[in-house]
């Protein structure tokens, strides 16, 4: 398909279909799926609370869905303990360890850039009315 042909086909297409990663950013970088993600990798096993300190802001209404809704896709498992009192632990899953790699790059491409974007920033708004 040459570029006009694809660029046309990108325009009428529906946004999973126009960019094939959209999909796998709705999953992985909602608000706080990032930062879950980021914590079960970095600490491993964690309770609620646990998780809950280690992220700091995120209400426990908020997480408690975003963890539903990680397990649902398959990035981490949930393990109930029948215990008294009852305990659950949450872990990132072998799909979820999968992201692994892209978290890695994306920490490297922030390390390398974050200064040239807040640069930019900076630049453009002190420039006169745009």
């Amino acid at each position: 398909m040459d570029d006009t042909a694809w660029k046309a086909a990108a325009a009428t297409a529906a946004p999973e279909q126009a960019c094939p990663i959209a999909p796998v950013v709705d999953i992985v970088f909602s608000r706080w799926t990032t930062p879950i993600l980021w914590t079960l990798h970095h600490h491993g096993r964690q309770r609620f609370v646990e998780l809950q300190r280690r992220i700091g802001t995120i209400t426990p209404k908020v997480l408690t869905q975003r963890l539903r809704q990680l397990e649902r896709d398959g990035l981490i498992v949930r393990t109930y303990h029948p215990e008294v009192p009852p305990r659950v632990e949450y872990e990132i899953s072998e799909l979820g360890r999968s992201l692994a790699p892209l978290f890695a790059h994306l920490a490297e491409w922030a390390a390398a850039n974050l200064d040239r974007v807040d640069r930019a920033r900076h630049d453009y708004d002190d420039a006169p009315a745009h």
